[in-house]
């Protein structure tokens, strides 16, 4: 049986976001210190027995985090259709590093969002 790699890294980003239609305080503007951790996983290690750089995979994160941080959520062109939710969050993140990162050795494993310490969403495609 083939053994598999998987690395994470968690970083952070601030944003505001609305929940229109949530039956509480939740539709009202609020922000969070959203907590990011994104999971890839590989079937190989290269020469250094590395599966991808921690440097490379945060870089690609955060490239897509600039685009979020200090911003109200509602209002961007990927939060148009659907509320700007744990759980939409942790897709939008999972899609768009898939389409930086993925080969046919590495694979973006899953995403998770946090509102607080104690909530949030996964995000993994099967």
């Amino acid at each position: 049986m083939a053994g598999i790699y998987e690395i994470f890294v968690t970083t952070q980003f601030a944003a505001a976001h609305s929940l229109p239609g949530y039956p509480g305080n939740c539709a009202r503007l609020h922000g969070h210190n959203w907590k990011i951790e994104v999971s890839v996983r590989s079937k190989e290690l290269n020469g250094l027995g590395i599966a991808l750089d921690f440097g490379r995979l945060e870089a690609g994160i955060q490239e897509i985090l600039q685009e979020l941080d200090h911003y109200n959520l509602n209002d961007l062109p990927a939060f148009k259709e659907a509320n700007p939710t744990a759980e939409n969050l942790a897709r939008f993140l999972y899609e768009e590093l898939s389409q930086r990162l993925n080969s046919e050795v590495l694979q973006v494993s899953k995403v998770k969002v946090s509102e607080t310490s104690g909530v949030g969403a996964i995000y993994w495609e099967e």
